[in-house]
Protein backbone atom coordinates (compact mmCIF):
# COMPACT_ATOMS: atom_id res chain seq x y z
CA UNK A 1 0.00 0.00 0.00
CA UNK A 2 2.88 2.29 0.26
CA UNK A 3 2.39 3.02 4.14
CA UNK A 4 5.64 1.68 4.90
CA UNK A 5 8.96 0.81 2.72
CA UNK A 6 10.05 -2.74 3.10
CA UNK A 7 13.58 -1.81 4.90
CA UNK A 8 11.71 -0.62 7.58
CA UNK A 9 9.04 -3.37 7.88
CA UNK A 10 11.94 -6.36 7.27
CA UNK A 11 13.44 -4.22 10.86
CA UNK A 12 10.24 -4.35 12.69
CA UNK A 13 9.62 -8.01 11.91
CA UNK A 14 13.39 -9.20 12.87
CA UNK A 15 12.98 -7.62 15.81
CA UNK A 16 9.78 -9.02 16.72
CA UNK A 17 10.81 -12.68 15.41
CA UNK A 18 14.72 -12.56 16.74
CA UNK A 19 15.23 -13.92 12.81
CA UNK A 20 18.54 -11.98 11.51
CA UNK A 21 18.09 -10.35 7.80
CA UNK A 22 20.08 -11.11 4.65
CA UNK A 23 20.96 -8.76 2.54
CA UNK A 24 23.24 -11.00 -0.30
CA UNK A 25 25.67 -8.71 -0.50
CA UNK A 26 28.83 -10.75 0.01
CA UNK A 27 27.17 -13.97 -1.22
CA UNK A 28 27.72 -15.57 -4.88
CA UNK A 29 26.77 -18.75 -6.66
CA UNK A 30 28.76 -21.31 -4.43
CA UNK A 31 26.76 -20.05 -1.31
CA UNK A 32 23.91 -21.89 -2.61
CA UNK A 33 23.22 -25.26 -2.29
CA UNK A 34 20.27 -24.85 -5.42
CA UNK A 35 21.06 -26.88 -8.93
CA UNK A 36 20.59 -24.68 -12.08
CA UNK A 37 17.26 -25.80 -12.68
CA UNK A 38 16.04 -25.01 -9.14
CA UNK A 39 16.38 -21.30 -9.39
CA UNK A 40 12.89 -20.67 -11.10
CA UNK A 41 11.42 -22.48 -8.18
CA UNK A 42 13.44 -20.59 -6.10
CA UNK A 43 12.38 -17.18 -7.40
CA UNK A 44 8.59 -18.59 -7.43
CA UNK A 45 8.79 -19.33 -3.92
CA UNK A 46 11.19 -16.24 -2.44
CA UNK A 47 13.02 -18.62 -0.58
CA UNK A 48 16.31 -19.36 -1.22
CA UNK A 49 18.73 -21.75 0.83
CA UNK A 50 22.16 -19.99 1.70
CA UNK A 51 25.35 -22.05 3.31
CA UNK A 52 26.78 -19.79 5.79
CA UNK A 53 29.63 -20.95 8.42
CA UNK A 54 29.01 -24.47 7.28
CA UNK A 55 25.15 -24.17 8.28
CA UNK A 56 22.17 -24.66 5.82
CA UNK A 57 20.23 -21.44 6.18
CA UNK A 58 16.61 -20.86 4.71
CA UNK A 59 16.46 -17.17 3.34
CA UNK A 60 12.88 -15.73 3.21
CA UNK A 61 11.08 -12.92 1.83
CA UNK A 62 7.75 -12.50 3.06
CA UNK A 63 4.91 -12.43 1.05
CA UNK A 64 1.23 -12.82 1.53
CA UNK A 65 0.56 -14.85 4.90
CA UNK A 66 4.61 -15.58 4.85
CA UNK A 67 5.10 -12.99 7.97
CA UNK A 68 2.01 -14.61 10.32
CA UNK A 69 3.41 -18.12 9.68
CA UNK A 70 7.11 -17.10 10.65
CA UNK A 71 5.45 -15.74 13.31
CA UNK A 72 3.45 -18.64 14.73
CA UNK A 73 7.17 -20.94 13.81
CA UNK A 74 9.01 -18.97 16.11
CA UNK A 75 7.01 -18.69 18.79
CA UNK A 76 6.73 -22.53 18.85
CA UNK A 77 10.21 -23.27 17.77
CA UNK A 78 12.43 -21.06 18.94
CA UNK A 79 15.23 -23.26 17.51
CA UNK A 80 14.78 -22.53 14.44
CA UNK A 81 15.96 -18.92 14.38
CA UNK A 82 19.85 -19.69 14.00
CA UNK A 83 18.44 -21.63 10.75
CA UNK A 84 16.15 -18.82 8.86
CA UNK A 85 16.58 -15.08 7.77
CA UNK A 86 14.94 -12.41 6.49
CA UNK A 87 15.33 -10.67 3.16
CA UNK A 88 13.47 -8.20 1.05
CA UNK A 89 11.58 -9.44 -2.30
CA UNK A 90 14.02 -6.87 -4.11
CA UNK A 91 17.17 -8.55 -3.15
CA UNK A 92 16.54 -11.83 -2.91
CA UNK A 93 15.48 -11.15 -6.46
CA UNK A 94 18.80 -9.18 -7.51
CA UNK A 95 20.23 -12.02 -6.59
CA UNK A 96 18.95 -14.83 -8.28
CA UNK A 97 19.29 -12.48 -11.76
CA UNK A 98 23.10 -11.90 -10.49
CA UNK A 99 24.20 -15.23 -9.50
CA UNK A 100 21.28 -17.35 -11.48
CA UNK A 101 20.77 -15.49 -13.90
CA UNK A 102 22.04 -18.01 -17.20
CA UNK A 103 19.61 -20.23 -15.17
CA UNK A 104 16.87 -18.18 -15.51
CA UNK A 105 17.59 -17.06 -19.10
CA UNK A 106 17.77 -20.77 -20.20
CA UNK A 107 14.36 -21.34 -18.04
CA UNK A 108 12.86 -18.71 -20.63
CA UNK A 109 14.27 -19.42 -23.55
CA UNK A 110 14.63 -23.22 -23.67
CA UNK A 111 12.59 -24.95 -21.21
CA UNK A 112 9.46 -25.58 -22.82
CA UNK A 113 12.02 -27.18 -25.30
CA UNK A 114 13.45 -29.00 -22.55
CA UNK A 115 10.10 -30.44 -21.19
CA UNK A 116 8.10 -30.90 -23.84
CA UNK A 117 9.78 -30.90 -26.76
CA UNK A 118 7.27 -32.03 -28.82
CA UNK A 119 4.88 -28.86 -28.16
CA UNK A 120 7.82 -26.66 -28.88
CA UNK A 121 8.69 -24.63 -32.21
CA UNK A 122 12.23 -24.35 -31.66
CA UNK A 123 14.36 -25.93 -34.15
CA UNK A 124 14.44 -29.67 -33.92
CA UNK A 125 17.66 -29.69 -34.32
CA UNK A 126 19.08 -26.43 -32.73
CA UNK A 127 23.06 -26.72 -34.07
CA UNK A 128 22.02 -27.52 -37.39
CA UNK A 129 23.19 -25.22 -40.22
CA UNK A 130 20.91 -22.09 -40.96
CA UNK A 131 21.00 -23.29 -44.20
CA UNK A 132 20.12 -26.91 -43.35
CA UNK A 133 16.93 -25.26 -41.37
CA UNK A 134 15.62 -23.94 -44.38
CA UNK A 135 16.31 -26.26 -46.65
CA UNK A 136 13.96 -28.59 -44.51
CA UNK A 137 11.14 -26.00 -43.78
CA UNK A 138 11.28 -24.94 -47.51
CA UNK A 139 11.37 -28.78 -48.66
CA UNK A 140 8.58 -29.24 -46.43
CA UNK A 141 6.18 -26.34 -47.74
CA UNK A 142 6.61 -27.80 -51.30
CA UNK A 143 5.78 -31.11 -50.16
CA UNK A 144 2.64 -29.96 -49.11
CA UNK A 145 2.08 -27.53 -51.40
CA UNK A 146 2.89 -30.00 -54.67
CA UNK A 147 2.14 -33.37 -53.82
CA UNK A 148 -1.37 -33.01 -53.13
CA UNK A 149 -2.29 -31.35 -56.33
CA UNK A 150 -0.12 -34.30 -58.15
CA UNK A 151 -1.61 -37.38 -56.52
CA UNK A 152 -4.96 -35.85 -55.88
CA UNK A 153 -5.37 -33.72 -59.37
CA UNK A 154 -8.78 -31.78 -60.09
CA UNK A 155 -10.05 -33.16 -56.34
CA UNK A 156 -7.29 -31.64 -54.43
CA UNK A 157 -8.94 -27.86 -55.84
CA UNK A 158 -12.06 -29.48 -54.06
CA UNK A 159 -11.20 -30.49 -51.06
CA UNK A 160 -9.40 -26.69 -50.59
CA UNK A 161 -12.89 -25.45 -51.10
CA UNK A 162 -14.51 -28.04 -49.24
CA UNK A 163 -11.86 -26.88 -46.32
CA UNK A 164 -12.40 -23.12 -47.24
CA UNK A 165 -16.44 -23.51 -46.27
CA UNK A 166 -15.72 -25.94 -42.97
CA UNK A 167 -13.88 -23.00 -42.22
CA UNK A 168 -16.50 -20.71 -42.72
CA UNK A 169 -18.95 -22.73 -41.44
CA UNK A 170 -17.23 -23.10 -38.44
CA UNK A 171 -16.98 -19.11 -37.68
CA UNK A 172 -20.83 -19.02 -38.29
CA UNK A 173 -21.49 -21.80 -35.78
CA UNK A 174 -19.95 -20.02 -33.38
CA UNK A 175 -20.80 -16.61 -33.76
CA UNK A 176 -24.53 -18.08 -33.99
CA UNK A 177 -24.10 -20.80 -31.07
CA UNK A 178 -26.78 -19.14 -28.13
CA UNK A 179 -24.86 -17.36 -25.29
CA UNK A 180 -24.92 -18.86 -21.65
CA UNK A 181 -25.95 -15.50 -19.63
CA UNK A 182 -24.26 -15.55 -15.63
CA UNK A 183 -26.00 -13.45 -13.20
CA UNK A 184 -23.90 -10.74 -12.06
CA UNK A 185 -22.45 -11.50 -8.73
CA UNK A 186 -22.13 -8.70 -5.65
CA UNK A 187 -19.26 -7.10 -5.33
CA UNK A 188 -16.26 -9.26 -3.95
CA UNK A 189 -14.83 -7.34 -1.27
CA UNK A 190 -11.46 -6.69 -1.43
CA UNK A 191 -9.70 -8.95 1.55
CA UNK A 192 -11.41 -12.24 -0.50
CA UNK A 193 -9.82 -11.25 -3.54
CA UNK A 194 -6.46 -12.70 -4.51
CA UNK A 195 -2.93 -11.15 -5.42
CA UNK A 196 -3.09 -10.20 -9.24
CA UNK A 197 0.13 -10.19 -11.89
CA UNK A 198 -0.05 -7.94 -14.36
CA UNK A 199 2.67 -8.74 -16.72
CA UNK A 200 3.64 -5.98 -19.50
CA UNK A 201 6.79 -7.06 -22.47
CA UNK A 202 8.22 -4.16 -23.55
CA UNK A 203 10.32 -2.79 -26.19
CA UNK A 204 10.93 0.76 -27.63
CA UNK A 205 7.82 1.72 -26.05
CA UNK A 206 8.75 5.02 -24.16
CA UNK A 207 5.96 7.03 -25.14
CA UNK A 208 3.69 4.36 -24.13
CA UNK A 209 4.88 3.54 -20.66
CA UNK A 210 3.23 6.63 -18.70
CA UNK A 211 -0.47 6.06 -20.17
CA UNK A 212 0.31 2.29 -19.56
CA UNK A 213 0.99 2.35 -15.71
CA UNK A 214 -1.87 4.89 -15.55
CA UNK A 215 -4.40 2.78 -17.24
CA UNK A 216 -2.96 -0.17 -14.85
CA UNK A 217 -3.39 2.48 -12.15
CA UNK A 218 -7.46 2.71 -12.88
CA UNK A 219 -7.91 -0.76 -12.62
CA UNK A 220 -10.60 -1.44 -9.28
CA UNK A 221 -8.48 -3.60 -7.69
CA UNK A 222 -6.55 -2.93 -4.03
CA UNK A 223 -3.57 -1.66 -5.19
CA UNK A 224 -1.65 -3.78 -2.23
CA UNK A 225 -2.65 -6.97 -4.22
CA UNK A 226 -1.62 -5.85 -7.35
CA UNK A 227 1.92 -7.31 -8.58
CA UNK A 228 2.84 -5.23 -11.55
CA UNK A 229 5.82 -6.59 -13.85
CA UNK A 230 7.56 -4.73 -17.14
CA UNK A 231 10.14 -6.68 -18.59
CA UNK A 232 12.26 -4.15 -20.90
CA UNK A 233 14.80 -5.43 -23.76
CA UNK A 234 19.08 -4.71 -22.15
CA UNK A 235 19.06 -2.26 -25.22
CA UNK A 236 16.30 0.27 -24.91
CA UNK A 237 17.17 2.50 -22.54
CA UNK A 238 14.59 5.06 -23.40
CA UNK A 239 12.17 2.89 -22.22
CA UNK A 240 13.92 2.11 -19.02
CA UNK A 241 14.32 5.70 -18.56
CA UNK A 242 10.40 5.89 -18.95
CA UNK A 243 9.93 4.01 -16.47
CA UNK A 244 12.54 5.34 -13.94
CA UNK A 245 10.93 8.98 -14.17
CA UNK A 246 7.30 7.44 -12.82
CA UNK A 247 9.41 7.13 -9.46
CA UNK A 248 9.34 4.21 -6.99
CA UNK A 249 6.04 2.17 -6.57
CA UNK A 250 6.22 -0.69 -4.27
CA UNK A 251 3.58 -2.88 -6.37
CA UNK A 252 5.86 -2.47 -9.49
CA UNK A 253 8.83 -3.92 -10.35
CA UNK A 254 10.97 -3.83 -13.73
CA UNK A 255 12.64 -7.03 -15.30
CA UNK A 256 15.57 -6.90 -17.85
CA UNK A 257 14.93 -10.10 -20.52
CA UNK A 258 18.45 -11.78 -21.14
CA UNK A 259 20.14 -10.77 -24.58
CA UNK A 260 19.99 -14.07 -25.80
CA UNK A 261 17.59 -15.45 -29.33
CA UNK A 262 14.69 -15.04 -29.63
CA UNK A 263 13.95 -11.95 -29.20
CA UNK A 264 10.25 -12.30 -28.92
CA UNK A 265 7.66 -10.95 -26.55
CA UNK A 266 7.10 -14.98 -25.42
CA UNK A 267 10.65 -15.04 -23.87
CA UNK A 268 10.04 -11.85 -22.21
CA UNK A 269 7.03 -13.23 -20.39
CA UNK A 270 8.99 -16.19 -19.66
CA UNK A 271 11.11 -14.08 -17.76
CA UNK A 272 8.94 -12.67 -15.50
CA UNK A 273 6.98 -15.93 -14.99
CA UNK A 274 9.20 -17.11 -12.21
CA UNK A 275 8.38 -14.07 -10.07
CA UNK A 276 4.90 -13.40 -10.57
CA UNK A 277 3.47 -13.36 -7.06
CA UNK A 278 -0.06 -13.50 -7.93
CA UNK A 279 -2.39 -16.85 -7.91
CA UNK A 280 -3.52 -15.25 -11.39
CA UNK A 281 -1.35 -13.63 -13.90
CA UNK A 282 -2.69 -11.21 -16.83
CA UNK A 283 -0.85 -10.28 -19.66
CA UNK A 284 -1.07 -7.13 -21.14
CA UNK A 285 0.19 -4.90 -24.60
CA UNK A 286 1.78 -1.78 -23.94
CA UNK A 287 -0.68 0.19 -25.84
CA UNK A 288 -3.68 -1.28 -23.67
CA UNK A 289 -6.26 0.09 -21.86
CA UNK A 290 -8.05 -2.49 -19.94
CA UNK A 291 -11.16 -1.11 -18.62
CA UNK A 292 -11.78 -0.69 -14.53
CA UNK A 293 -13.39 -3.65 -13.97
CA UNK A 294 -11.60 -6.47 -15.68
CA UNK A 295 -9.66 -8.26 -12.73
CA UNK A 296 -12.64 -8.47 -10.43
CA UNK A 297 -14.27 -9.46 -13.53
CA UNK A 298 -11.17 -11.91 -14.32
CA UNK A 299 -11.80 -13.42 -11.10
CA UNK A 300 -15.03 -14.17 -10.62
CA UNK A 301 -14.91 -15.93 -14.41
CA UNK A 302 -12.21 -18.17 -12.72
CA UNK A 303 -14.57 -18.54 -9.88
CA UNK A 304 -17.67 -19.71 -12.10
CA UNK A 305 -15.87 -22.20 -14.07
CA UNK A 306 -13.61 -24.12 -11.77
CA UNK A 307 -10.07 -25.35 -11.66
CA UNK A 308 -10.03 -26.64 -15.13
CA UNK A 309 -10.36 -22.94 -16.55
CA UNK A 310 -6.78 -22.15 -17.15
CA UNK A 311 -6.95 -19.03 -18.93
CA UNK A 312 -10.00 -16.42 -19.63
CA UNK A 313 -9.87 -14.09 -22.75
CA UNK A 314 -11.21 -10.35 -22.20
CA UNK A 315 -12.47 -8.53 -25.15
CA UNK A 316 -10.55 -6.61 -27.44
CA UNK A 317 -11.79 -3.50 -28.96
CA UNK A 318 -9.90 -0.80 -31.12
CA UNK A 319 -10.41 2.84 -30.28
CA UNK A 320 -8.40 4.95 -32.96
CA UNK A 321 -9.69 8.39 -33.13
CA UNK A 322 -7.36 8.70 -36.16
CA UNK A 323 -8.31 5.82 -39.39
CA UNK A 324 -7.59 4.42 -42.33
CA UNK A 325 -9.87 2.19 -44.10
CA UNK A 326 -7.37 -0.73 -42.79
CA UNK A 327 -7.81 0.53 -39.17
CA UNK A 328 -11.77 0.12 -39.75
CA UNK A 329 -11.74 -3.04 -41.06
CA UNK A 330 -9.58 -3.88 -38.59
CA UNK A 331 -11.92 -2.95 -35.92
CA UNK A 332 -14.64 -4.85 -37.62
CA UNK A 333 -12.72 -7.88 -37.26
CA UNK A 334 -12.06 -7.56 -33.50
CA UNK A 335 -15.43 -6.99 -33.15
CA UNK A 336 -16.04 -9.68 -34.88
CA UNK A 337 -13.78 -11.85 -33.35
CA UNK A 338 -14.20 -11.19 -30.05
CA UNK A 339 -17.77 -9.86 -29.15
CA UNK A 340 -19.31 -12.71 -30.97
CA UNK A 341 -17.31 -15.49 -32.55
CA UNK A 342 -14.65 -16.43 -29.40
CA UNK A 343 -17.72 -16.24 -26.92
CA UNK A 344 -19.71 -18.87 -29.24
CA UNK A 345 -16.48 -21.03 -29.26
CA UNK A 346 -15.59 -21.02 -25.60
CA UNK A 347 -19.38 -21.92 -25.51
CA UNK A 348 -19.18 -24.84 -27.49
CA UNK A 349 -16.45 -26.11 -25.60
CA UNK A 350 -13.83 -25.66 -28.26
CA UNK A 351 -10.16 -24.32 -27.37
CA UNK A 352 -9.70 -21.07 -28.38
CA UNK A 353 -7.11 -18.99 -30.46
CA UNK A 354 -6.21 -16.84 -27.58
CA UNK A 355 -5.30 -13.04 -28.87
CA UNK A 356 -2.46 -11.79 -27.83
CA UNK A 357 -3.50 -9.32 -24.93
CA UNK A 358 -5.58 -9.27 -22.03
CA UNK A 359 -5.35 -13.22 -21.27
CA UNK A 360 -5.88 -13.90 -17.53
CA UNK A 361 -4.08 -17.51 -16.56
CA UNK A 362 -3.92 -19.33 -13.13
CA UNK A 363 -0.40 -18.70 -12.58
CA UNK A 364 0.29 -21.97 -11.43
CA UNK A 365 -1.34 -23.63 -14.43
CA UNK A 366 0.68 -21.23 -16.90
CA UNK A 367 3.92 -22.50 -14.77
CA UNK A 368 2.61 -26.48 -15.15
CA UNK A 369 2.21 -26.23 -19.46
CA UNK A 370 5.48 -24.73 -19.73
CA UNK A 371 4.94 -21.05 -19.87
CA UNK A 372 4.91 -19.14 -23.49
CA UNK A 373 6.79 -20.58 -26.60
CA UNK A 374 9.73 -18.33 -27.10
CA UNK A 375 10.17 -19.42 -30.68
CA UNK A 376 6.51 -19.14 -31.36
CA UNK A 377 5.61 -15.74 -32.73
CA UNK A 378 1.93 -15.95 -32.04
CA UNK A 379 2.37 -17.64 -28.23
CA UNK A 380 -1.50 -16.97 -27.73
CA UNK A 381 -2.94 -18.99 -30.20
CA UNK A 382 -0.18 -21.74 -29.23
CA UNK A 383 -1.22 -21.49 -25.30
CA UNK A 384 -5.04 -21.80 -25.97
CA UNK A 385 -4.14 -25.39 -27.72
CA UNK A 386 -1.81 -26.42 -25.63
CA UNK A 387 -3.88 -25.82 -22.39
CA UNK A 388 -6.21 -28.04 -24.06
CA UNK A 389 -3.77 -30.59 -24.41
CA UNK A 390 -3.48 -30.49 -20.63
CA UNK A 391 -7.15 -30.98 -19.80
CA UNK A 392 -7.53 -27.07 -19.41
CA UNK A 393 -10.39 -25.04 -20.79
CA UNK A 394 -10.12 -21.20 -21.75
CA UNK A 395 -13.17 -19.27 -21.60
CA UNK A 396 -14.29 -15.49 -22.22
CA UNK A 397 -15.55 -12.99 -20.06
CA UNK A 398 -17.37 -9.58 -20.98
CA UNK A 399 -14.85 -6.89 -19.86
CA UNK A 400 -13.15 -4.92 -22.11
CA UNK A 401 -9.41 -3.47 -23.17
CA UNK A 402 -8.88 -0.79 -25.85
CA UNK A 403 -6.64 -0.91 -27.95
CA UNK A 404 -4.64 0.67 -31.53
CA UNK A 405 -4.86 -0.26 -34.38
CA UNK A 406 -2.53 -0.12 -37.34
CA UNK A 407 -3.20 2.45 -39.56
CA UNK A 408 -0.49 2.04 -42.56
CA UNK A 409 -0.49 -0.72 -44.65
CA UNK A 410 2.99 -1.65 -44.00
CA UNK A 411 2.79 -1.58 -40.33
CA UNK A 412 -0.95 -3.77 -40.81
CA UNK A 413 1.13 -5.91 -43.20
CA UNK A 414 3.84 -6.79 -40.50
CA UNK A 415 1.87 -7.24 -37.72
CA UNK A 416 -0.70 -9.42 -39.89
CA UNK A 417 2.42 -11.80 -41.30
CA UNK A 418 3.45 -12.43 -38.26
CA UNK A 419 0.16 -13.65 -37.07
CA UNK A 420 -0.10 -15.71 -40.11
CA UNK A 421 3.44 -17.12 -39.45
CA UNK A 422 2.80 -17.82 -36.05
CA UNK A 423 -1.04 -19.27 -36.72
CA UNK A 424 1.71 -21.72 -39.27
CA UNK A 425 4.07 -22.41 -36.69
CA UNK A 426 1.44 -23.81 -34.61
CA UNK A 427 -0.63 -25.95 -36.87
CA UNK A 428 3.24 -27.42 -37.12
CA UNK A 429 3.59 -27.74 -33.54
CA UNK A 430 0.45 -29.50 -32.98
CA UNK A 431 0.15 -31.81 -35.67
CA UNK A 432 3.53 -33.26 -35.80
CA UNK A 433 1.81 -36.06 -34.11
CA UNK A 434 -1.92 -36.05 -35.29
CA UNK A 435 -2.93 -39.12 -33.32
CA UNK A 436 -1.05 -37.88 -30.28
CA UNK A 437 -3.08 -34.06 -30.38
CA UNK A 438 -6.94 -36.41 -30.84
CA UNK A 439 -5.84 -38.26 -27.65
CA UNK A 440 -5.20 -34.88 -26.01
CA UNK A 441 -7.44 -32.52 -26.88
CA UNK A 442 -10.43 -34.93 -28.55
CA UNK A 443 -11.97 -34.17 -31.83
CA UNK A 444 -13.19 -31.23 -30.93
CA UNK A 445 -9.64 -29.77 -30.22
CA UNK A 446 -8.12 -31.81 -33.51
CA UNK A 447 -10.61 -29.66 -35.61
CA UNK A 448 -10.67 -26.64 -33.88
CA UNK A 449 -6.96 -26.59 -34.86
CA UNK A 450 -7.35 -27.65 -38.50
CA UNK A 451 -10.29 -25.61 -39.19
CA UNK A 452 -9.36 -22.25 -37.64
CA UNK A 453 -5.41 -21.86 -37.27
CA UNK A 454 -5.15 -23.97 -40.39
CA UNK A 455 -8.41 -22.65 -42.02
CA UNK A 456 -7.25 -18.88 -41.19
CA UNK A 457 -4.14 -18.90 -43.10
CA UNK A 458 -5.27 -22.04 -45.92
CA UNK A 459 -8.18 -19.74 -46.90
CA UNK A 460 -5.91 -16.75 -47.52
CA UNK A 461 -3.40 -18.51 -49.42
CA UNK A 462 -5.76 -20.26 -51.21
CA UNK A 463 -8.08 -17.11 -51.83
CA UNK A 464 -6.16 -15.93 -54.78
CA UNK A 465 -6.35 -19.10 -56.33
CA UNK A 466 -9.84 -19.93 -56.62
CA UNK A 467 -10.43 -16.47 -57.23
CA UNK A 468 -8.07 -16.62 -60.49
CA UNK A 469 -9.19 -20.42 -61.48
CA UNK A 470 -13.10 -18.61 -61.06
CA UNK A 471 -12.41 -15.41 -63.05
CA UNK A 472 -10.08 -17.75 -65.86
CA UNK A 473 -13.46 -20.31 -66.11
CA UNK A 474 -15.99 -16.83 -66.68
CA UNK A 475 -14.08 -15.17 -69.09
CA UNK A 476 -12.44 -17.80 -70.86
CA UNK A 477 -10.28 -17.30 -73.51
CA UNK A 478 -10.88 -13.79 -75.91
CA UNK A 479 -12.11 -15.94 -78.73
CA UNK A 480 -14.54 -18.23 -77.25
CA UNK A 481 -18.31 -17.39 -76.97
CA UNK A 482 -19.48 -17.17 -72.98
CA UNK A 483 -20.74 -20.26 -71.47
CA UNK A 484 -21.88 -21.28 -68.40
CA UNK A 485 -19.44 -21.86 -65.81
CA UNK A 486 -18.88 -25.75 -64.82
CA UNK A 487 -18.95 -27.41 -61.79
CA UNK A 488 -15.89 -26.77 -60.30
CA UNK A 489 -16.57 -22.93 -61.21
CA UNK A 490 -19.12 -22.91 -59.31
CA UNK A 491 -18.28 -24.54 -56.41
CA UNK A 492 -15.33 -21.87 -56.39
CA UNK A 493 -17.40 -19.15 -56.37
CA UNK A 494 -19.65 -20.24 -53.96
CA UNK A 495 -16.67 -20.63 -51.82
CA UNK A 496 -15.42 -17.26 -52.17
CA UNK A 497 -19.00 -15.76 -51.63
CA UNK A 498 -19.65 -17.74 -48.86
CA UNK A 499 -16.31 -16.51 -47.04
CA UNK A 500 -17.20 -12.53 -47.79
CA UNK A 501 -20.58 -13.23 -46.92
CA UNK A 502 -19.41 -14.58 -43.82
CA UNK A 503 -17.19 -11.71 -42.80
CA UNK A 504 -19.67 -9.10 -43.66
CA UNK A 505 -22.51 -11.50 -41.72
CA UNK A 506 -20.28 -11.74 -38.27
CA UNK A 507 -18.68 -8.03 -38.71
CA UNK A 508 -22.43 -6.71 -38.40
CA UNK A 509 -23.09 -8.98 -35.35
CA UNK A 510 -20.30 -7.99 -33.80
CA UNK A 511 -20.83 -3.75 -34.39
CA UNK A 512 -24.04 -4.25 -33.46
CA UNK A 513 -22.74 -5.79 -30.51
CA UNK A 514 -20.66 -2.80 -29.31
CA UNK A 515 -23.22 0.00 -31.10
CA UNK A 516 -21.10 0.56 -33.81
CA UNK A 517 -23.87 -0.75 -36.27
CA UNK A 518 -23.51 3.07 -38.61
CA UNK A 519 -19.90 2.18 -39.28
CA UNK A 520 -20.57 -0.89 -40.95
CA UNK A 521 -20.11 0.62 -44.92
CA UNK A 522 -16.68 -0.35 -44.81
CA UNK A 523 -17.76 -3.68 -44.91
CA UNK A 524 -18.42 -3.42 -48.84
CA UNK A 525 -14.67 -3.49 -49.05
CA UNK A 526 -14.32 -6.89 -47.69
CA UNK A 527 -13.27 -8.54 -51.50
CA UNK A 528 -10.04 -5.60 -51.06
CA UNK A 529 -9.63 -6.78 -47.76
CA UNK A 530 -9.02 -10.40 -48.31
CA UNK A 531 -6.39 -9.34 -51.00
CA UNK A 532 -4.38 -7.77 -48.61
CA UNK A 533 -5.00 -11.46 -46.07
CA UNK A 534 -4.01 -13.20 -49.11
CA UNK A 535 -0.82 -11.33 -49.38
CA UNK A 536 -0.21 -10.83 -45.67
CA UNK A 537 -0.20 -14.91 -45.64
CA UNK A 538 2.10 -15.29 -48.87
CA UNK A 539 4.59 -13.35 -47.07
CA UNK A 540 4.45 -15.15 -43.61
CA UNK A 541 4.52 -18.49 -45.30
CA UNK A 542 7.96 -17.24 -47.26
CA UNK A 543 9.26 -15.98 -43.83
CA UNK A 544 8.71 -19.00 -42.12
CA UNK A 545 10.86 -20.80 -44.26
CA UNK A 546 13.27 -18.15 -44.21
CA UNK A 547 13.53 -16.29 -41.25
CA UNK A 548 10.47 -18.06 -38.76
CA UNK A 549 11.54 -16.49 -35.18
CA UNK A 550 11.97 -13.11 -36.17
CA UNK A 551 9.22 -10.92 -34.16
CA UNK A 552 8.38 -7.85 -36.14
CA UNK A 553 7.54 -5.58 -33.87
CA UNK A 554 4.35 -3.29 -34.29
CA UNK A 555 5.00 1.02 -33.77
CA UNK A 556 2.48 2.05 -31.05
CA UNK A 557 1.50 5.82 -30.49
CA UNK A 558 0.70 6.66 -34.17
CA UNK A 559 -3.03 6.99 -34.01
CA UNK A 560 -4.77 9.60 -31.79
CA UNK A 561 -6.82 8.18 -29.06
CA UNK A 562 -9.47 9.02 -26.32
CA UNK A 563 -7.82 10.81 -23.38
CA UNK A 564 -8.60 7.91 -20.94
CA UNK A 565 -10.26 4.56 -19.92
CA UNK A 566 -13.97 5.61 -19.01
CA UNK A 567 -14.80 4.66 -15.81
CA UNK A 568 -17.74 2.71 -15.16
CA UNK A 569 -20.43 5.04 -13.17
CA UNK A 570 -21.04 1.90 -10.82
CA UNK A 571 -17.26 2.43 -10.17
CA UNK A 572 -17.47 5.09 -9.47
CA UNK A 573 -20.41 5.07 -6.73
CA UNK A 574 -18.63 2.73 -5.12
CA UNK A 575 -15.54 4.20 -4.62
CA UNK A 576 -17.57 7.76 -3.26
CA UNK A 577 -19.34 5.02 -1.29
CA UNK A 578 -16.03 3.35 0.21
CA UNK A 579 -14.71 7.13 0.62
CA UNK A 580 -17.95 8.10 2.78
CA UNK A 581 -17.49 5.11 4.99
CA UNK A 582 -13.64 5.52 5.41
CA UNK A 583 -14.66 9.44 6.72
CA UNK A 584 -17.05 7.81 9.30
CA UNK A 585 -14.58 5.40 10.77
CA UNK A 586 -11.66 7.80 10.88
CA UNK A 587 -13.59 11.84 11.39
CA UNK A 588 -11.11 14.57 11.00
CA UNK A 589 -10.46 16.29 14.43
CA UNK A 590 -12.10 19.05 15.34
CA UNK A 591 -9.85 22.74 14.32
CA UNK A 592 -8.22 22.88 18.04
CA UNK A 593 -7.25 19.40 17.96
CA UNK A 594 -4.97 19.88 14.30
CA UNK A 595 -1.06 20.69 14.35
CA UNK A 596 -0.33 23.45 12.85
Amino acid sequence: MGAIDEASYLRLLSAHTGLATESFAALDRHDSPLADHQIPHAAASGIVPLRRDGQLIWTLAPRQWTARALCQLVADYPEVRPHARLASADSLQRFLLRQGGRALADAATQGLRQRHPEMSAAPRAAKAAIWMQRARRGGGVLALALLPPLVAGEAWSLVLALWFLAFVALRLLGSLWPRRRFPRRSRRPDDQLPVYSVVVALYREAGSVAPLVQAIHALDYPREKLDVILVVEPDDRPTRAAIARLGVLPHLRVLIAPALPPRTKPKALNCALPFARGAFLAVFDAEDRPTPDQLREAVDAFARGGARIGCTQARLCVDNLTNSWLSRMFAVEYAAQFDVFLPGMADLGLPLPLGGSSNHFRTAVLRQVGGCDPYNVTEDADLGFRLARFGYHSTTFASTTFEEAPIAFKAWLKQRSRWMKGWIQTWCVHMRRPQQLWRDAGAGGFFALNMLVGGSVLTALAHPVLLYELLAALLGPASAPPSWPDDAALLHGLTIAAGYGSTVAIGLLGLAQRGRLRRGWILALTPLYWVCLSIAAWRALLQFVWNPYHWEKTDHGLARRPAAVPVPRWVQRWRQMEQRLETERDPAPPDDAREP
